[in-house]
């Protein structure tokens, strides 16, 4: 898929991945790109298409649909991270995370899906996380959405394989965003996060690994679950010590 022309929308485009995926398209000669936030007024870039959108909200995904009916490109960004232990963590904070992170994902491609399909097939990017493959302490349940949306995306590939959608999952440790504000570590700019993840889509590549930290985990897959935690442990603690 060639971004030059193509016509974009972006979840979460109000600031941190999102901003800046918006901003990369529009700066890679895209047509269009629609930005969309629960707060559309928090949108801050010139020469967007603001739209408001909740993605928990089956409503508002349809609204959105109908107001942009000649999107090519789907990048589903937004999500939340609340901080929650999947044992004695609050079922209501996991099932937001759920609704958020796993459910509103899955329900922006049903709607997106049949206009790809009518248009040749288009793409979708799906921002995804190296925690899809580990969890930690006070991040279960941002785990446990990761790891289901990884599974989600790839069941929804081999769904779309015949009309010809390109569905990429992209993985990345940590991102220079507000989410990430409170690790002193190395961190991928949002902008070469995004690009990464363009740069993938025309390459039509299903899997982008934006970072090494993504890169060394998924490397280590192939593991005991003993050997694959001892590794994470030791990465872990390597990471917050640096």
């Amino acid at each position: 898929m060639d971004i030059t022309n193509s016509v974009a929308l972006v979840t979460g485009a109000n600031r941190g991945l999102g901003r800046a995926f918006a901003q990369r398209l529009l700066e890679r000669g895209a047509r269009k790109v629609y930005a969309t936030a629960r707060r559309p007024e928090t949108v801050d870039l010139p020469g967007v298409e603001v739209l408001a959108l909740d993605i928990t909200s089956p409503a508002s995904v349809r609204a959105v649909a109908a107001a942009a009916p000649d999107v090519t490109l789907l990048v589903n960004n937004a999500g939340i991270q609340t901080g929650t232990d999947l044992v004695a963590g609050s079922l209501d904070a996991l099932r937001h995370e759920v609704d958020t992170n796993v459910l509103g994902h899955l329900e922006m491609i049903r709607a997106f899906a049949p206009a790809l399909g009518r248009k040749g097939g288009g793409a979708i990017v799906n921002v995804l996380s190296a925690m899809s493959w580990f969890g930690t302490r006070g991040a279960g349940a941002y785990h446990l959405t990761k790891a289901a949306a990884w599974a989600m995306t790839n069941g929804v590939r081999l769904e779309l394989a015949d009309q010809g959608t390109l569905v990429t999952a992209v993985h990345l440790g940590l991102a220079d965003t507000d989410m990430s504000a409170g690790w002193p570590v190395d961190k991928i700019a949002p902008s070469d996060l995004a690009d990464a993840a363009l740069d993938g889509v025309e390459a039509g590549a299903a899997e982008v690994l934006a970072d090494q930290w993504s890169r060394d985990v998924k490397s280590r897959l192939t593991l005991t679950p003993e050997e694959f935690n001892a590794a994470m442990d030791r990465a872990l603690a390597a990471l917050t010590a640096a």
